[in-house]
């Protein structure tokens, strides 16, 4: 028979039960989506939900990348490893859905986009928490949350404090690597840039990874994340060029120009430069 019988032991009399609804609340959530086009244009739905997955995902990277930073400054490298494998994960995801998107025709968008006036993902909080904890840091970018107080003091705190590729360098610091001082204490709100004794540190590393298995690890580790960020920005620039061309974007930048920019900004810069150095 082409069914299937509810078992018996299925609960069905949840008054005052915890349900799977209320545990992820989902009245709320499936509720914030408020299409602004007028008559309701029935693409609008499919981009802002692209746009709040897209934040939810965000949201789980900046949770396991907090914890991440919190073992480094504890020189505890182990649990990293399977943080930056779920991290990895979630870029996949985060990239993949990028092909949704691509099934909004130009035409459609534009019957719409309107409605957005200058609302940008450039205007992401999370976004720009995340560039700034993987040391993309700009403080001109802060201005853009000035009207939100909250925003603007946590952007603040993450701009003014290390990132997870310094805290890693902090890390090995201690553990007696010859890191330089300048790279231990720095101006924390300015972007990083590499550093050959960093690259020494890291040769060291490569050099004999059964050695140092556990920070080779998270060295890989740390590449896998940037380039699948890289991988996601192109992804970000091709699906803004499909859809928009070359026109500006909403929030007042030059669009795909802008986003091309960005694609080759490197995050962790002496962890592909010592590949260049690595001797058979």
């Amino acid at each position: 028979m082409n069914k299937r019988e509810l078992e018996p032991g299925i609960h069905t009399e949840l008054d005052g039960e915890l349900t799977y609804s209320g545990y992820l609340d989902l009245g709320r959530l499936l509720n914030a989506q408020h299409p602004l086009s007028q008559p309701p244009h029935h693409d609008e739905m499919l981009f802002i939900i692209q746009h709040q997955t897209a934040e939810l995902w965000f949201k789980l990277i900046l949770h396991e990348l907090g914890a991440a930073t919190a073992y480094f400054q504890r020189d505890d490298f182990a649990p990293c490893s399977k943080i930056f494998a779920r991290v990895k994960q979630v870029q996949q995801q985060l990239f993949n859905q990028w092909a949704v998107l691509e099934t909004l025709t130009p035409s459609e968008y534009a019957e719409f986009r309107g409605v957005l006036g200058h609302a940008s993902g450039f205007q992401s909080f999370q976004y720009r928490k995340l560039e700034f904890l993987l040391g993309n840091k700009e403080e001109g970018h802060v201005k853009v949350f000035r009207h939100e107080p909250a925003m603007t003091a946590e952007l603040e705190r993450i701009l003014r404090n290390p990132g997870l590729y310094d805290e890693f360098l902090r890390s090995l610091a201690r553990r007696g690597f010859a890191v330089p001082e300048e790279r231990v204490e720095r101006d924390w709100s300015q972007p990083y840039e590499a550093h050959p004794a960093v690259v020494d540190v890291l040769r060291t590393v490569y050099e004999d990874p059964s050695q140092y298995w556990e920070i080779y690890d998270v060295c890989e580790k740390l590449v896998d994340i940037e380039q699948n960020f890289q991988i996601w920005r192109f992804r970000h620039l091709k699906n803004v060029e499909r859809i928009i061309g070359f026109k500006p974007g909403t929030g007042g930048s030059s669009g795909v120009d802008f986003l091309r920019r960005a694609v080759d900004i490197r995050l962790f810069p002496e962890l592909i430069m010592v590949r260049t150095y690595i001797d058979n």
